[in-house]
């Protein structure tokens, strides 16, 4: 297999410039920013949480993902440390959720966010406390409201009219005074993907501030005895690597909850700020520090309360795929290998789009290694595929892999702990890989591998 030479490949074929290999670091050519926390190498082969990844494959079978509990723990008490105990910190179910992770996330002092009766489900099934659960979503169903409202949530985030009804409906038939917050979205367009980006005015979530919708929603449901608002909740988006947005999208928010106060004489006690922290998915990304993330937001918020004349509220933010997405990485066995005229090697491996969607949806990058062998070979532009019948089927765009490959080994790629299972599919009737944790040189399935059986099951003929 012929190895491309750098500054071989120009215009259109592929991006410039190309990097003759992985970055130097003290992990022996893992980015620590990038793997997760005790990454290491030895001989050649990538240890997670203490297991050689060849001895996980081949318990567990590939592809498979594993999520590193040390590093999940280290990053909830990171957040708990910056932003201290006067700040509720929500861990969001949609990045990845099982009733081990909810244990973990609880453990650790962390609250909970949940868009969907399913996330709500599993987060009861484990015994979360109802009362430190964040409800959200766009369309919640009257089942879904009845559930959070049945199991006694802390507080459900409204986000349209329909909604402030059928809740005040919800409540006001279970006897109770449900907590709840209105949605903002504030105008501020955050520097990441349209698909993620949540505070612009032309999108599906929330009360336009501009228009004035979010204070009348904040009229609304003042008027509504079954409900009891107690703060705004603003999100300008996902993968953030500043606090810009942030700044202009608090002084937004904090007018308007001195508008509510002057319009309604209420001083709301509680402002969410959302969140969505970034995560490095490879060498070009640079994730903010959370402490100073934590002082910059408190200090933004100090000082639009003070300039308003109001008291700081009690604080919540939304670290979203910052916790666990680093925390995961993706097991894949070589299959396939096409050399395409010279211009760039084609490696397939054992899954491809319906575990890991990102790279097709929204264009996302990543990186990989060879993770079960050390080699010396020179390095070979490839481009990482799985094995459907798409085109669009890209886990890696491109990236530097030894020029021996070979069918049968093992490819490593980091930064998939969040929504990678959760937004899995089994297009092509192809099962969804199982979740392994892994501590302590031990790991241990929290959901185990589909099988055909198990998709047959559903077929009713």
């Amino acid at each position: 297999m012929r190895a491309h030479p750098a500054g071989a490949l120009h215009g259109d074929v592929t991006p410039e410039p190309h990097p003759l290999g992985p970055p130097p670091s003290d992990l022996g050519g893992l980015n620590p920013l990038i793997w997760p926390i005790g990454t290491t190498r030895a001989g050649g082969v990538v240890q997670l949480g203490g297991c050689d990844v060849r001895d996980l494959v081949g318990e567990h079978g590939s592809p498979a993902y594993i999520l590193v509990e040390d590093d999940v723990r280290a990053r909830c008490r990171g957040y708990r440390a910056a932003f201290g105990t006067d700040t509720d910190i929500y861990y969001a179910a949609k990045a990845f959720l099982t009733k081990a992770v909810a244990n973990w996330i609880r453990e650790e002092d962390l609250s909970l966010d949940v868009a969907t009766g399913g996330e709500l489900a599993t987060a009861l099934a484990a015994g979360f406390p109802a009362d430190l659960i964040l409800v959200h979503g766009n369309n919640k169903s009257l089942d879904e409201l009845s559930a959070a409202v049945d199991a006694g949530v802390g507080r459900i985030v409204l986000d349209s009219d329909i909604e402030i009804a059928r809740l005040a409906h919800v409540a006001a038939a279970a006897g109770v005074r449900q907590r709840v917050l209105v949605r903002v979205t504030v105008g501020v367009e955050a520097h990441t993907h349209e698909f993620i980006a949540t505070a612009h005015e032309d999108q599906k979530f929330g009360f336009s501030l501009a228009s004035g919708a979010a204070l009348e929603a904040a009229r609304r449901v003042a008027a509504l005895p079954s409900l009891e608002l107690v703060g705004l909740h603003s999100h300008i988006g996902s993968q953030i690597f500043d606090t810009a947005g942030f700044e202009v999208a608090a002084h937004r928010v904090v007018g308007l909850l001195a508008t509510i106060r002057d319009a309604l004489g209420v001083v709301l006690p509680e402002l969410d700020l959302g969140g969505g922290l970034g995560i490095a998915y490879t060498d070009d990304d640079d994730p903010a520090d959370i402490a100073d993330v934590a002082k910059q937001l408190r200090a933004i918020v100090e000082r639009e309360c003070s300039a308003a004349s109001l008291p700081v509220p009690r604080l919540a933010f939304e670290p979203g795929r910052a916790i666990v997405g680093p925390a995961g990485v993706a097991l894949y066995e070589v299959g396939t290998i096409k050399d395409v005229d010279h211009i760039r090697t084609y490696v397939s491996v054992d899954g491809g789009m319906s575990d890991n969607i990102r790279t097709a949806l929204y264009g996302s990058s990543y990186t990989c290694v060879l993770a079960s062998r050390h080699s010396e070979a020179d390095p070979m532009l490839a481009r990482v595929v799985g094995k459907h019948c798409e085109a669009g089927d890209v886990v890696v765009r491109d990236v530097w892999l030894p020029s021996d490959l070979a069918p049968g080994d093992l490819l490593a790629v980091p930064a998939v702990g969040a929504y990678c299972r959760s937004m899995a599919s089994n297009y092509n009737v192809l099962p969804r890989p199982p979740v392994v944790a892994v501590k302590d040189g031990g790991g241990r399935a929290l959901l185990r591998r589909e099988s055909l059986d198990d998709l047959l099951a559903l077929d009713q003929g």
